[in-house]
């Protein structure tokens, strides 16, 4: 599904990925809230083609350009026990404080918060964790 939103326009090119990590409370003011903030809080986008117009944030100051987007799906790990293609599961970062580990950013991916519910979509092994935690590599939505 595509849908319309704001980024900011030195990001906003077709094929960039950002994930959406939700409003700030100034933003509860804001004129162009409504398509600003209709994303869904921790998931990730891919920006489909720039649109006009332009506006200006009112709280950074930054021009904002109006962007299509369209969700899409982003490596991650869950529990091997939950680890079901097609299964809707609440999310349940790592939370090992291994941050130099090379798999770190999949176990604790950034915006996705514990309890988040996502499906996944398909697995992709077993986690090789250092500490020993039973997780399983996997493609979310």
């Amino acid at each position: 599904m595509i849908l319309l939103t704001l980024i900011g326009k030195e990001r906003a090119e077709a094929g960039r990925r950002f994930v959406y990590i939700g409003p700030e409370p100034e933003c509860s003011e804001c004129k162009v809230r409504d398509i600003c903030l209709n994303l869904e809080k921790g998931s990730e986008y891919m920006v489909r083609k720039p649109r006009r117009p332009v506006h200006e944030c009112a709280l950074t100051g930054e021009q904002m350009q109006v962007v299509e987007v369209e969700k899409v799906s982003r490596e991650g790990s869950v529990d091997t026990k939950l680890a079901l293609e097609g299964a809707t599961v609440q999310f349940k970062a790592a939370a090992c404080g291994q941050t130099g580990c090379p798999h770190y950013l999949q176990c604790n991916p950034p915006g996705i918060e514990d309890g988040t519910k996502v499906t996944i979509e398909r697995t992709e092994g077993k986690a090789d964790c250092p500490v020993g935690l039973n997780r399983t590599f996997a493609v979310l939505k």
